[in-house]
Protein backbone atom coordinates (compact mmCIF):
# COMPACT_ATOMS: atom_id res chain seq x y z
CA UNK A 1 0.00 0.00 0.00
CA UNK A 2 1.23 3.44 -0.90
CA UNK A 3 1.06 6.40 1.44
CA UNK A 4 1.37 8.85 -1.45
CA UNK A 5 -2.19 10.06 -1.72
CA UNK A 6 -2.53 11.45 -5.23
CA UNK A 7 -1.95 15.12 -4.50
CA UNK A 8 -1.58 16.48 -8.03
CA UNK A 9 -0.96 20.24 -8.21
CA UNK A 10 0.67 21.57 -11.36
CA UNK A 11 4.40 22.27 -11.17
CA UNK A 12 4.80 22.99 -7.48
CA UNK A 13 7.89 22.24 -5.42
CA UNK A 14 7.83 19.48 -2.81
CA UNK A 15 9.89 19.30 0.36
CA UNK A 16 12.61 17.20 -1.26
CA UNK A 17 13.36 19.95 -3.78
CA UNK A 18 11.75 17.93 -6.57
CA UNK A 19 8.93 19.21 -8.76
CA UNK A 20 5.36 17.91 -8.77
CA UNK A 21 3.68 18.10 -12.14
CA UNK A 22 0.97 16.49 -14.22
CA UNK A 23 2.28 15.13 -17.50
CA UNK A 24 2.10 11.95 -19.60
CA UNK A 25 4.54 9.13 -18.85
CA UNK A 26 5.02 5.82 -20.62
CA UNK A 27 5.54 2.30 -19.36
CA UNK A 28 9.35 2.43 -19.20
CA UNK A 29 9.58 5.84 -17.50
CA UNK A 30 6.90 4.88 -14.98
CA UNK A 31 8.54 1.56 -14.13
CA UNK A 32 12.01 3.08 -13.79
CA UNK A 33 10.76 5.86 -11.51
CA UNK A 34 8.66 3.66 -9.27
CA UNK A 35 11.25 0.91 -8.93
CA UNK A 36 13.74 3.54 -7.81
CA UNK A 37 11.27 5.23 -5.45
CA UNK A 38 10.21 2.05 -3.69
CA UNK A 39 13.78 0.76 -3.43
CA UNK A 40 14.80 4.06 -1.83
CA UNK A 41 11.76 4.42 0.44
CA UNK A 42 10.90 0.86 1.43
CA UNK A 43 12.78 1.11 4.74
CA UNK A 44 10.89 4.23 5.81
CA UNK A 45 7.57 2.85 4.57
CA UNK A 46 7.93 -0.38 6.54
CA UNK A 47 9.07 1.51 9.63
CA UNK A 48 6.09 3.88 9.44
CA UNK A 49 3.40 1.36 8.53
CA UNK A 50 4.77 -2.07 9.41
CA UNK A 51 3.01 -2.25 12.78
CA UNK A 52 -0.38 -1.38 11.28
CA UNK A 53 0.11 -3.74 8.36
CA UNK A 54 1.24 -6.57 10.63
CA UNK A 55 3.72 -9.25 9.62
CA UNK A 56 1.07 -11.68 8.39
CA UNK A 57 -2.27 -9.94 8.10
CA UNK A 58 -4.26 -9.24 4.96
CA UNK A 59 -5.16 -5.54 5.11
CA UNK A 60 -7.06 -4.34 2.07
CA UNK A 61 -7.03 -0.63 2.88
CA UNK A 62 -6.28 2.08 5.45
CA UNK A 63 -9.93 1.89 6.54
CA UNK A 64 -9.09 -1.34 8.36
CA UNK A 65 -10.71 -3.78 5.93
CA UNK A 66 -9.15 -7.18 6.65
CA UNK A 67 -9.67 -10.27 4.52
CA UNK A 68 -10.41 -12.48 7.53
CA UNK A 69 -13.59 -10.41 8.02
CA UNK A 70 -14.36 -9.28 4.47
CA UNK A 71 -13.94 -12.66 2.69
CA UNK A 72 -13.56 -10.98 -0.69
CA UNK A 73 -11.32 -13.72 -2.10
CA UNK A 74 -13.58 -16.63 -1.28
CA UNK A 75 -12.05 -19.95 -0.27
CA UNK A 76 -8.24 -19.92 -0.50
CA UNK A 77 -7.26 -23.20 1.18
CA UNK A 78 -5.42 -25.43 -1.30
CA UNK A 79 -5.82 -22.75 -3.98
CA UNK A 80 -2.95 -21.32 -6.00
CA UNK A 81 -2.95 -17.60 -5.20
CA UNK A 82 -0.95 -14.80 -6.85
CA UNK A 83 -0.30 -11.52 -5.03
CA UNK A 84 0.35 -8.70 -7.51
CA UNK A 85 2.66 -6.01 -6.08
CA UNK A 86 3.20 -7.87 -2.82
CA UNK A 87 5.58 -5.41 -1.12
CA UNK A 88 6.89 -7.11 2.03
CA UNK A 89 4.35 -9.92 1.49
CA UNK A 90 2.25 -9.39 4.60
CA UNK A 91 -0.86 -10.46 2.69
CA UNK A 92 0.87 -13.45 1.10
CA UNK A 93 2.06 -14.58 4.51
CA UNK A 94 -1.49 -14.51 5.86
CA UNK A 95 -2.76 -16.42 2.83
CA UNK A 96 -0.12 -19.11 3.35
CA UNK A 97 -1.32 -19.51 6.94
CA UNK A 98 -4.81 -20.18 5.57
CA UNK A 99 -3.46 -23.07 3.52
CA UNK A 100 -3.10 -21.30 0.18
CA UNK A 101 -0.23 -22.02 -2.20
CA UNK A 102 1.00 -18.44 -2.60
CA UNK A 103 3.30 -16.74 -5.08
CA UNK A 104 4.03 -13.03 -4.83
CA UNK A 105 5.88 -10.55 -6.98
CA UNK A 106 6.91 -6.92 -6.75
CA UNK A 107 8.80 -4.42 -8.86
CA UNK A 108 10.97 -3.36 -5.90
CA UNK A 109 13.81 -5.61 -4.77
CA UNK A 110 14.09 -3.68 -1.50
CA UNK A 111 10.46 -4.45 -0.67
CA UNK A 112 11.15 -8.13 -1.35
CA UNK A 113 14.19 -7.95 0.92
CA UNK A 114 11.89 -6.77 3.70
CA UNK A 115 9.71 -9.80 3.00
CA UNK A 116 12.73 -12.05 3.50
CA UNK A 117 13.62 -10.20 6.70
CA UNK A 118 10.14 -10.73 8.13
CA UNK A 119 10.22 -14.44 7.24
CA UNK A 120 13.59 -14.78 8.98
CA UNK A 121 12.39 -12.87 12.04
CA UNK A 122 9.35 -15.15 12.30
CA UNK A 123 11.37 -18.29 11.67
CA UNK A 124 9.26 -19.06 8.59
CA UNK A 125 10.34 -20.77 5.42
CA UNK A 126 10.82 -18.07 2.75
CA UNK A 127 7.75 -17.35 0.68
CA UNK A 128 8.07 -17.93 -3.09
CA UNK A 129 8.56 -14.35 -4.28
CA UNK A 130 9.97 -12.93 -7.50
CA UNK A 131 10.90 -9.50 -8.80
CA UNK A 132 8.74 -8.77 -11.83
CA UNK A 133 6.74 -6.13 -13.68
CA UNK A 134 2.94 -6.42 -13.61
CA UNK A 135 2.89 -5.67 -17.35
CA UNK A 136 4.76 -8.92 -18.10
CA UNK A 137 4.00 -11.51 -15.43
CA UNK A 138 6.47 -14.42 -15.61
CA UNK A 139 3.81 -17.09 -15.14
CA UNK A 140 2.08 -19.62 -17.35
CA UNK A 141 -1.45 -19.21 -18.67
CA UNK A 142 -4.15 -20.30 -16.21
CA UNK A 143 -1.60 -20.95 -13.46
CA UNK A 144 -3.63 -19.48 -10.56
CA UNK A 145 -7.03 -19.90 -8.96
CA UNK A 146 -7.03 -16.47 -7.29
CA UNK A 147 -5.17 -13.18 -7.78
CA UNK A 148 -5.13 -10.22 -5.42
CA UNK A 149 -3.53 -6.84 -4.88
CA UNK A 150 -3.90 -4.42 -1.95
CA UNK A 151 -2.73 -1.03 -3.27
CA UNK A 152 0.01 -2.78 -5.25
CA UNK A 153 1.04 -2.32 -8.89
CA UNK A 154 -2.24 -1.15 -10.47
CA UNK A 155 -1.85 2.61 -9.80
CA UNK A 156 1.88 2.42 -10.49
CA UNK A 157 1.81 1.38 -14.16
CA UNK A 158 1.03 3.48 -17.20
CA UNK A 159 -1.05 0.78 -18.92
CA UNK A 160 -3.27 -0.67 -16.21
CA UNK A 161 -5.49 -2.25 -18.88
CA UNK A 162 -2.52 -4.46 -19.74
CA UNK A 163 -2.33 -5.53 -16.09
CA UNK A 164 -5.96 -6.65 -16.29
CA UNK A 165 -5.18 -8.65 -19.43
CA UNK A 166 -2.17 -10.26 -17.76
CA UNK A 167 -4.21 -11.22 -14.71
CA UNK A 168 -6.93 -12.68 -16.95
CA UNK A 169 -4.25 -14.67 -18.77
CA UNK A 170 -2.74 -16.26 -15.64
CA UNK A 171 -6.12 -16.93 -13.96
CA UNK A 172 -8.00 -20.18 -14.43
CA UNK A 173 -11.61 -19.95 -15.61
CA UNK A 174 -13.75 -19.24 -12.57
CA UNK A 175 -10.79 -17.60 -10.84
CA UNK A 176 -11.25 -14.45 -8.79
CA UNK A 177 -9.24 -11.21 -9.14
CA UNK A 178 -9.64 -8.70 -6.31
CA UNK A 179 -7.66 -5.46 -6.14
CA UNK A 180 -7.76 -2.34 -3.98
CA UNK A 181 -6.69 1.08 -5.25
CA UNK A 182 -7.02 4.65 -4.00
CA UNK A 183 -10.56 5.72 -4.80
CA UNK A 184 -10.56 7.79 -8.00
CA UNK A 185 -12.39 10.62 -6.26
CA UNK A 186 -9.26 11.21 -4.14
CA UNK A 187 -7.70 12.61 -7.31
CA UNK A 188 -9.91 15.70 -7.00
CA UNK A 189 -8.90 16.62 -3.45
CA UNK A 190 -5.77 18.09 -1.83
CA UNK A 191 -3.72 15.72 0.32
CA UNK A 192 -4.99 17.23 3.57
CA UNK A 193 -6.76 15.31 6.38
CA UNK A 194 -8.46 18.50 7.60
CA UNK A 195 -11.12 20.80 6.11
CA UNK A 196 -8.74 21.83 3.31
CA UNK A 197 -8.92 18.29 1.98
CA UNK A 198 -12.66 18.57 1.40
CA UNK A 199 -12.45 21.16 -1.37
CA UNK A 200 -12.48 19.87 -4.95
CA UNK A 201 -9.41 21.32 -6.64
CA UNK A 202 -8.64 19.07 -9.62
CA UNK A 203 -10.73 17.50 -12.33
CA UNK A 204 -11.86 13.92 -11.87
CA UNK A 205 -11.55 13.58 -15.64
CA UNK A 206 -7.91 14.72 -15.89
CA UNK A 207 -6.08 11.46 -16.48
CA UNK A 208 -2.58 12.89 -16.63
CA UNK A 209 -0.49 11.09 -14.00
CA UNK A 210 0.94 12.66 -10.88
CA UNK A 211 4.70 12.91 -11.40
CA UNK A 212 7.52 13.85 -9.07
CA UNK A 213 10.62 14.74 -11.06
CA UNK A 214 14.05 16.19 -10.42
CA UNK A 215 15.31 19.48 -11.80
CA UNK A 216 16.45 17.84 -15.02
CA UNK A 217 12.95 16.48 -15.67
CA UNK A 218 13.66 12.85 -14.76
CA UNK A 219 10.64 11.25 -13.09
CA UNK A 220 11.33 9.85 -9.63
CA UNK A 221 7.77 8.77 -8.74
CA UNK A 222 4.66 8.31 -10.87
CA UNK A 223 1.08 7.46 -9.90
CA UNK A 224 -1.64 7.03 -12.52
CA UNK A 225 -5.32 7.94 -12.32
CA UNK A 226 -8.31 6.17 -13.82
CA UNK A 227 -11.99 6.91 -13.27
CA UNK A 228 -14.36 4.22 -12.02
CA UNK A 229 -15.71 3.94 -15.56
CA UNK A 230 -12.20 3.45 -16.91
CA UNK A 231 -11.65 0.58 -14.49
CA UNK A 232 -14.91 -1.10 -15.47
CA UNK A 233 -14.03 -0.83 -19.16
CA UNK A 234 -10.52 -2.21 -18.55
CA UNK A 235 -11.99 -5.23 -16.78
CA UNK A 236 -14.61 -5.83 -19.45
CA UNK A 237 -12.01 -5.58 -22.23
CA UNK A 238 -9.89 -8.19 -20.44
CA UNK A 239 -12.87 -10.55 -20.25
CA UNK A 240 -13.34 -10.20 -16.48
CA UNK A 241 -16.74 -9.87 -14.83
CA UNK A 242 -17.23 -7.29 -12.07
CA UNK A 243 -18.97 -8.91 -9.08
CA UNK A 244 -18.75 -6.09 -6.55
CA UNK A 245 -17.24 -2.68 -5.89
CA UNK A 246 -16.51 -2.09 -2.21
CA UNK A 247 -16.12 1.52 -0.98
CA UNK A 248 -15.35 1.21 2.75
CA UNK A 249 -16.08 3.99 5.22
CA UNK A 250 -13.21 5.24 7.34
CA UNK A 251 -13.85 4.43 11.05
CA UNK A 252 -13.79 7.45 13.34
CA UNK A 253 -11.70 5.46 15.82
CA UNK A 254 -8.73 5.41 13.41
CA UNK A 255 -8.32 9.20 13.41
CA UNK A 256 -5.38 10.14 11.18
CA UNK A 257 -3.45 6.96 11.89
CA UNK A 258 -2.39 6.26 8.32
CA UNK A 259 -1.21 9.80 7.54
CA UNK A 260 -1.60 11.94 4.46
CA UNK A 261 -5.18 12.70 3.50
CA UNK A 262 -6.62 9.75 5.45
CA UNK A 263 -8.73 10.93 8.37
CA UNK A 264 -12.05 10.28 10.10
CA UNK A 265 -13.19 13.78 9.06
CA UNK A 266 -12.65 13.13 5.37
CA UNK A 267 -13.44 9.42 5.52
CA UNK A 268 -16.98 9.87 6.75
CA UNK A 269 -17.77 12.15 3.79
CA UNK A 270 -15.93 10.72 0.78
CA UNK A 271 -14.51 7.28 -0.02
CA UNK A 272 -10.77 6.72 0.14
CA UNK A 273 -10.54 3.22 -1.31
CA UNK A 274 -12.15 1.26 -4.13
CA UNK A 275 -11.95 -2.54 -3.97
CA UNK A 276 -12.90 -4.30 -7.20
CA UNK A 277 -14.09 -7.90 -6.89
CA UNK A 278 -13.99 -9.66 -10.26
CA UNK A 279 -14.08 -13.12 -11.75
CA UNK A 280 -12.87 -14.78 -14.93
CA UNK A 281 -15.94 -16.46 -16.43
CA UNK A 282 -15.93 -20.20 -16.98
CA UNK A 283 -15.98 -21.35 -20.55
Amino acid sequence: MSDSDLDPPDAESVASGEIVIRRPTGDAETARANRGWWDANADEYQADHGEYLGDSRFLWSPEGVYEDKAHLLGEVRDRRVLEVGCGAAQCSRWLAKQGAHVTGFDLSMRQLEHARRIDEDLGNAPLPLVQADALAMPFADEAFDVACSAFGAVPFVADSAAVMREVARVLKPGGRWVFAVPHPFRWCLPDDPGPGGLVVRDSYFDRRPYVEQDESGVATYVEHHRTLGDRVRELAAAGLALLDLVEPEYPETLGNRWGGGWSSLRGKLVPGTAIFVTEKPTR
